[in-house]
């Protein structure tokens, strides 16, 4: 959706900045950062976007039977997507707890329950799918994953169907750079740069020297 393309970039949930690259957790230099957890103190632009991941929900899953959030960020949106959709929530831990019950899944789900994984971000959607992987491996039928932002890279198209997990997004970074480009956000060479940046994320030739 092009109207929350737009509201990311005005909140500045993703900066786009090929002139002075960040650095992602993994090392890789990118013109893109991407910093969704501003969103929940954006009233008009936290509305917009729960309505419309319920609602995409509610096209893609009509079975749907639990909303899941992936720790942290998609804590918050399966928190107000469950609410609207006035179904049971949980999310699952990043790492299992090594005392008490040892769980990986905070709520209480019954096996064999339809669940909805909520992601704020995928880029590689490496992590995502390690939260699918744990719900499957607790008796859980993932029905699949909405994002609220994708990258669009190859690499997350590509484990999505290696996994067999379908997946929707609110909107893509194509959308998003169509909207910065309008905007005057960047200019044409800027965009050259982030979209050979997407297309191959190991390669740094994008960055002028």
């Amino acid at each position: 959706m092009i109207k929350i393309a737009n509201e990311l970039l005005k909140i500045k949930a993703v900066f786009l900045n090929p002139s002075k690259p960040f650095t992602w957790a993994s090392g890789i230099k990118s013109p893109i950062y991407t910093d969704n957890r501003v969103i929940i103190s954006f009233t008009k632009t936290r509305d917009l976007i729960e309505s419309s991941l319920a609602k995409l929900i509610k096209q893609k899953y009509p079975t749907v039977k639990a909303i899941v959030g992936t720790s942290t960020a998609g804590i918050p949106h399966a928190a107000y997507v469950s609410k609207i959709m006035n179904l049971p929530m949980a999310y699952v831990r990043s790492k299992v707890k090594d005392h008490g019950r040892v769980k990986a899944i905070e709520g209480e789900l019954k096996l064999n329950t339809r669940v909805v994984v909520i992601e704020d971000l995928l880029s590689t959607g490496n992590s995502c799918l390690e939260v699918v992987k744990i719900l499957k491996q607790n008796k859980m039928k993932v029905l699949g994953v909405v994002s609220i932002f994708t990258y669009n890279m190859k690499s997350c198209v590509d484990n999505f169907k290696k996994n067999k997990c379908q997946w929707y997004s609110l909107t893509s970074l194509d959308e998003l750079l169509s909207v910065a480009v309008k905007e005057k956000y960047i200019n044409s060479d800027q965009l050259s740069q982030i979209i050979k940046f997407r297309n191959n994320p190991n390669d740094d030739s994008w960055i002028k020297k």
